[in-house]
């Protein structure tokens, strides 16, 4: 048992380190021209590919019954919304701050756990909502005053919604099989949405990528924040349960915004770290929560108060 969960809790890591990589591939091929539709059309085309390659390897049988093809048709769906909302969300605002508000997802899969399938709502489990909404506010303003786009942060939200009911749908879902099936049929799905996603609009249509560094980048997304990341992520939620896993995605922000001020040179003010810690700390409340207590809080804090 306990060997079962630090094998849960190690893939929930993995998979928060390898998600929060996606900046790194998506913003170089921005720069090359390269449009949302069409990173993403490579990035899950080529993952299905790869998945359909290593099943084959493994010898693994394709077909699915009707319960099995409505769970990955909708789970397929879910990361389709997020991806294009996450990626789109890149032309509003600096990708380590997308990548922050993105976190609010855990907080998200408390309260549907516990509104739907009847988790007990704890005291820390409300401070830290109250908390990752004051993170996301602090967030909201640079350092010099300026707004950040309400385009960019619905964006996130709208994302953020949709991967949190993606990890509940994996969480809840009846099918047994392979986490390496599992995320082919939902890549799929995605691919076959994205075609149709890039019709909406004459800016979204499918083109070649440009350079051969360009391919390189669409590997990279197509392997490390998908292939890995959800492979990881169905792993730990089968062994740990949706909340914890999501959870640990607290590396997610840190990767990004590392990402972002290390290769792309973005500003990483004092305002934008307290809202980082608000929104960690947050989380991290939830995970504690039962082994947690408000008066642990409070003498914390007046201890910090009144330390010179």
């Amino acid at each position: 048992m306990k060997k079962t969960k630090s094998v849960g809790l190690l893939c929930a890591v993995l998979s928060a380190v390898c998600y929060g990589t996606n900046p790194f591939g998506a913003l170089p091929l921005y720069e090359e021209g390269v449009n949302t539709a069409t990173v993403l059309a490579h990035r899950f085309g080529l993952a299905v590919i790869l998945l359909a390659v290593v099943m084959f390897i493994k010898r693994e049988n394709f077909k699915v019954n009707r319960h099995e093809f409505k769970v990955l048709f909708s789970l397929g769906i879910l990361f389709a919304a997020s991806s294009i909302t996450y990626y789109q969300s890149f032309h509003f605002m600096d990708a380590g701050i997308a990548s922050t508000i993105l976190f609010v997802y855990p907080v998200m899969v408390a309260v549907i756990m516990a509104l739907f399938f009847k988790e007990r709502v704890t005291a820390m489990t409300v401070v830290a909502i109250v908390m990752s909404l004051v993170g996301i506010g602090l967030l909201y303003k640079g350092e010099t005053g300026a707004s950040l786009s309400a385009m960019g942060i619905l964006l996130c939200i709208i994302s953020s919604l949709a991967y949190a009911i993606y990890i509940i749908v994996v969480n809840q879902s009846s099918i047994k099989m392979s986490s390496f099936k599992v995320t082919f049929y939902a890549m799929l799905v995605c691919e076959i949405t994205l075609i149709l996603y890039s019709f909406t609009s004459p800016d979204l249509y499918l083109h070649a990528l440009p350079s051969p560094r360009a391919w390189s980048f669409a590997v990279w997304l197509s392997i490390v924040p998908t292939i890995l990341s959800l492979v990881f992520m169905t792993v730990a939620v089968q062994h740990v349960g949706a909340t914890p896993t999501a959870i640990l995605g607290a590396l997610e922000p840190l990767t990004a915004v590392a990402i972002g001020v290390m290769v792309f040179g973005e500003m990483l003010t004092p305002r934008l770290i307290v809202g980082i810690l608000f929104i960690l700390f947050a989380v991290m409340l939830v995970v504690l929560g039962k082994d947690f207590h408000l008066r642990t809080i409070t003498h914390a804090v007046s201890r910090l108060w009144h330390w010179k």
